[in-house]
This record gives C-alpha cells, sequence and structure tokens, in this order.
C-alpha cells in the first residue's frame, strides 16, 4: 500500500488538475443537493485551494430553509465546533487558519456534515488532509450524517482506514449523490 504522505501528495495534485480543467463542477454538484439526505442544520466549509468550492451549493441550501453553520478549529488537538452562519455572512480565521464565523455566531448541532476530503472509495472511506479534526468531530457528533462534498474523480478503488478513521455515509459529487452501505 502507498504510504498516507505520498497518497495524499498524489491526490492534492489530482485534486488540483480536476479542479482546473472542469471550473462548472461545483455547480453540477450543488445540483444534486436535492439528493442529500434529510437534516435541518447543515455544516459546509469555506474551499481553501482546490477544494470543491461550496458557494453555490450554499446559497441553494439556504434558500431552500435548511440551516448552514460552518466548522471552527478552537484547539488544534480537539474537535470542532460549528457555528451559525449565512452566505455573505463575515468570516474570520479560526486556529487551523480556516474561515470561520465570527465569535459571536451561536454554537449549533448539524445534523449534515459536508466535508471536503483528498479521496475516497465506494465504501465510505474518507482520506483528508490528515489533521484529524474531521474524524475527531465525527466521533463526538455520531448521530451526523456525514457526506464529501468532492470531484468524481477522488474516488480511488479501496483507501486503508485506521482504526480512528470514520466512515461517509455519502458523497456528493458533480455527478450526483451516491449513498454507501
Amino acid at each position: 500500500m502507498t504510504p498516507k504522505h505520498e497518497l495524499r501528495a498524489a491526490m492534492r495534485a489530482l485534486r488540483k488538475r480536476l479542479a482546473e480543467v472542469d471550473a462548472e463542477a461545483a455547480e453540477r454538484a450543488a445540483g444534486h443537493a436535492d439528493a442529500l439526505p434529510p437534516g435541518e442544520t447543515v455544516a459546509l466549509y469555506r474551499a481553501m485551494g482546490s477544494e470543491l468550492d461550496t458557494d453555490v451549493l450554499a446559497n441553494l441550501l439556504h434558500q431552500s430553509g435548511r440551516r448552514l453553520c460552518l466548522p471552527v478549529v478552537l484547539e488544534r488537538d480537539a474537535a470542532m465546533i460549528f457555528r451559525a452562519w449565512a452566505p455573505g455572512e463575515p468570516l474570520e480565521l479560526d486556529a487551523a487558519g480556516c474561515p470561520a464565523p465570527l465569535p459571536l455566531g451561536e454554537v449549533v448541532t448539524p445534523d449534515l456534515i459536508l466535508t471536503p476530503l483528498l479521496a475516497f472509495d465506494a465504501h465510505g472511506g474518507r482520506l483528508g488532509q490528515g489533521g484529524g479534526y474531521y474524524d475527531r468531530t465525527f466521533a463526538v457528533l455520531p448521530e451526523a450524517r456525514r457526506i464529501g462534498f468532492a470531484y468524481a474523480g477522488q474516488a480511488v478503488e479501496r483507501l486503508d482506514l485506521e482504526p480512528h478513521d470514520i466512515r461517509l455515509h455519502g458523497v456528493l459529487t458533480e455527478t450526483g449523490y451516491r449513498a454507501f452501505a
């Protein structure tokens, strides 16, 4: 098996190429938002680098009446919290350097968490950036539905998961929504 750091580097390069060749992928993926599992409060993320952009999806979910929130890293080795957010509201960088709602924002618990990723497999395996933020958060929010938001081209045959890796319930890509068993 490829060491995780090598796989991450390869998948970062692949995701960057996918972003360069398909500027409309995020919009097409958002077009499948009605296939997402139910959830009143939906956690998104603010895309960084070549992550699939959530802007169009955020607007669609907001317009459909779902409450949105974004993750906030308060401590590097802890689970993230989520603060209520709506498109257009101001953001600041959290402890991990990611755009997050201001500290005044209400802390909420999402029913559905959309997560960025580097790779996914058909068994719900997810390869993240390696910081462990989402796995720690998934562990303390076991009731939340975990959905990857990615390019279809980020699918791999099978990921080697470690005991702390928590599987996704599904993935939303530009080709549609796919639930995992």
